[in-house]
């Protein structure tokens, strides 16, 4: 296997990533609340993780990739403060809890389909583990970080050594620095204890989705989903454990200290989060309505995928401001490379082998891959393959089509931009004539004429546009 250096949020460092099993990679990734459609924010997170897994797998290593479903728990705030997301969102209209979370389901699982995100092996809904999250609660209770209130179960987090490990603050700034509104209940130890299970009491006592359990009919605080869910499937401690870096401070640290608590071992050995994807210099949030959906910023007619090229233009782990400038520019240069995949058998017309040589492509193979193995540089690697294209359309006649093609099908293992199922156009001997006399008439500057073939070109359903290779037609 090739070495792969990774960057751990939980030793602020890269490390040579190794797997606890040969050969085979235990990946968590942390999924949507869905209560309503993700963004692209959240989707830049989503092509982050994938971006990792197709890494994992282009290495040669067999990847085991689970990713929950949140649809229940999740308050309004991160802590233990506000509504149940999906209640709320239930209130607003006829539809019940249980068909929002389908729906919204459904949406996220299309639009990963778009962007070509491979979907997880197993997709775990927190409602369907119900009975691994009240477990894990027990033995909680069993090592004494758990208590009991009137209102709910709350993990002791003064008890636990180290608690905020991932995040590197200090817990006596953590808990001097709680905000007043958090502390909803008086009976609650410290400030940032947080809630294992909520009592279908006082603010909750209406709930709509709520269990049985020894503490009471209720149902799972956020956190507690993630750490069954991952146990369950992936065991602990598992290889990597991936999310935004929103959930550093919170989630992540939650989920390490109940597993941690529970099992008296780690739960995973890579901690890996993806920046924020900024709007207007500000972070995408549905709180705020600072946000977009890939739905909104595809409807003008621009390929999903253009998204996804953006995304690769900047590294997972810096900030990425999108505009919709930048999204029409990364749609231009996505067109350009396609446009090159598709024309790559007739870059050498008279090619036959009658080369013996051809220019060799092995360097570009090793730098994609350095940069790749390098802690996910997409942007590094992307411009590789732009000098690899630029050097091509400079010496057409210097390499062989078919080793050509057969390369940037292995880059688009990592990339998914789609670019192994790219086919060369069969164009109508009619347009191409039209494009052919509409050159001529460029070439003697007769404007006007040219512009009456472009019509017809157009008219029958194809574009013409002018390169310094001349023109291209395509549909």
């Amino acid at each position: 296997m090739p070495q792969i250096k990774l960057y751990n949020t939980l030793t602020r460092k890269k490390e040579i990533f190794r797997p606890l099993r040969k050969d085979r990679v235990g990946l968590y990734t942390c999924g949507p609340t869905v209560y309503n459609y993700a963004h692209i924010g959240n989707l830049r997170t989503y092509i982050f993780e994938d971006v990792l897994r197709r890494t994992l797998e282009y290495s040669g290593y067999r990847v085991r990739h689970v990713m929950n479903i949140t649809d229940v728990g999740h308050l309004t705030s991160d802590a233990d403060e506000g509504e149940d997301k999906m209640e709320r969102e239930a209130a607003k209209g006829e539809r019940s809890v249980w068909n929002i979370a389908h729906f919204y389901t459904e949406a996220f699982l299309k639009d990963i389909r778009e962007l070509n995100i491979k979907e997880a092996h197993i997709l775990a809904p927190a409602t369907q583990y119900i009975p691994q999250q009240i477990a894990l609660i027990k033995k909680l209770f069993k090592k004494g970080y758990a208590y009991e209130t009137g209102e709910a179960v709350y993990f002791d987090v003064s008890k636990f050594k180290n608690y905020t490990k991932l995040s590197g603050q200090k817990l006596a700034q953590k808990l001097i620095g709680a905000r007043d509104e958090v502390i909803t209940e008086t009976d609650k130890r410290n400030p940032q204890d947080f809630a294992l299970w909520f009592k279908r009491v006082g603010r909750f006592q209406n709930h709509i989705m709520y269990w049985n359990s020894p503490w009471g009919n209720g149902f799972p605080g956020w956190h507690i989903e993630c750490s069954a869910i991952s146990t369950k499937f992936l065991g602990q401690p598992f290889d990597i454990h991936t999310g935004g870096v929103d959930h550093i401070s919170v989630h992540h640290t939650n989920e390490i200290a109940q597993s941690e608590g529970a099992l008296d071992k780690p739960l995973a050995r890579f901690w890996m989060h993806g920046e924020f994807l900024l709007t207007n210099d500000a972070k995408m949030a549905k709180s705020t309505g600072n946000f977009f959906t890939l739905s909104r910023i595809t409807e003008k007619g621009i390929d999903p995928l253009a998204f996804r090229y953006l995304v690769l233009t900047a590294h997972y782990r810096t900030k990425l401001n999108f505009t919709l400038e930048s999204f029409t520019a990364a749609q231009q240069s996505l067109e350009r490379l396609q446009d090159f995949v598709r024309n790559i058998p007739l870059l050498r017309q008279g090619y036959a082998g009658q080369v013996k040589r051809p220019a060799s492509l092995a360097s570009y193979r090793t730098n994609f891959e350095k940069a790749i193995y390098d802690d996910l540089d997409m942007p590094k690697a992307i411009a590789e393959i732009w000098k690899l294209i630029k050097i091509v359309n400079r010496n057409q006649d210097q390499y062989d089509p078919k080793e050509l093609r057969k390369l940037f099908a292995d880059f688009d293992r990592v990339l998914g931009l789609g670019l192994a199922g790219i086919k060369k156009e069969t164009i109508p001997a009619r347009v191409l004539e039209l494009a052919r006399e509409r050159e001529e008439y460029r070439k003697q500057k007769a404007w006007a004429e040219a512009d009456v073939l472009r019509e017809e070109i157009e008219s029958l359903g194809y574009t013409v546009k002018d390169t310094s290779e001349g023109p291209q037609v395509k549909k």
